[in-house]
């Protein structure tokens, strides 16, 4: 099955249900008072959220005097918003530093151990490092994927300092020249230590080895929680830099326009989409691909 495919099958609860509403209300129409207020209901209703709805229909509106269906512009305008530097920075030399972060039940430990498949099967060596040391279900999950996708695997004891853990992991990288370390932050802390500055505290840390380091921050985001995914993804952003999204759960929610109100509110590019269960289902995210498997009917 192709990506476009992929994205297709992922999507089809949200289509279902909101897009390919849009869809049949717009084809070869223009926008008239009654149709922007159904699309803006469908809108909202699939979590795509007021900023970015408000900015689809004026945009829809700037070119309604146009010749073209409304329908055809609705799509230009997603792919618009949602394009911009979705790929991965990946450094000339490497190793090549991602600190994966988000709360706890975002799928980012199991995201942590997709990703290292992905590049696994780039020929690429991969460094795992369980920084998650609050819980220990964390540091054992991770080692289940260390052990499937034949990655590195770093790990101090439960309770331990988490950047001495994302020291060593670069180190290691460095010393057997690995080609990518992944990172594997807490979502939350047990102790009062704070976990924002936890998180600070990791990326200063590496720093030491590799002054670039991190050269991606990626947040994990469970599509399903919509709004509430954007909430904590504000939060995140106020205090680590924050420099792409991995929306993951997007096969089990009916609300996939939480990928437009994340890309036109916090202006960080998805860089991939987790479209099920299984360890392949992890895709780098591509606009166009997207937006047409959204409004396919």
């Amino acid at each position: 099955m192709g990506l476009f495919d992929r994205f297709k099958e992922g999507l089809k609860k949200t289509r279902e249900t909101f897009f390919g509403k849009i869809k049949n209300v717009l084809k070869g129409k223009k926008l008239d008072d009654e149709t922007r207020e159904e699309i803006e209901e469908l809108l909202i209703l699939a979590d795509v959220g007021f900023e970015a709805t408000e900015y689809i229909l004026e945009k829809l509106e700037e070119y309604n005097e146009s010749e073209k269906d409304a329908y055809e512009i609705l799509k230009q305008i997603l792919i618009e918003m949602l394009s911009g530097n979705n790929e991965l920075n990946i450094p000339e030399e490497k190793p090549f530093v991602i600190n994966m972060v988000g709360v706890n039940g975002s799928g980012k430990t199991t995201t942590a151990g997709k990703l290292a498949d992905y590049f696994k099967n780039q020929g690429k060596s991969v460094v795992l490092a369980a920084c998650d040391t609050f819980r220990a279900a964390a540091i054992d999950q991770l080692k289940i994927w260390a052990n499937r996708t034949n990655a590195t695997f770093i790990a101090h004891q439960e309770g331990s300092d988490s950047a001495a853990v994302a020291f060593d992991a670069v180190s290691h990288a460095i010393a057997k020249q690995k080609d990518v370390v992944i990172l594997d932050t807490a979502g939350r802390l047990h102790t009062k230590t704070n976990l924002m500055e936890e998180l600070k505290k990791i990326n200063k840390v590496i720093k030491k080895k590799i002054p670039e380091a991190p050269h991606e921050v990626l947040l994990v985001i469970d599509a399903v929680t919509g709004q509430n995914g954007l909430q904590q993804a504000k939060k995140f952003k106020d205090f680590v830099d924050v420099t792409g999204i991995i929306l993951t759960k997007l096969d089990g929610t009916a609300k996939g326009g939480i990928a437009i109100a994340i890309a036109k509110e916090l202006g960080i590019p998805i860089k991939f989409v987790g479209l099920g269960e299984n360890i392949d289902d992890l895709k780098p995210f591509d606009p166009e691909d997207f937006v047409n498997a959204l409004l396919e009917a």
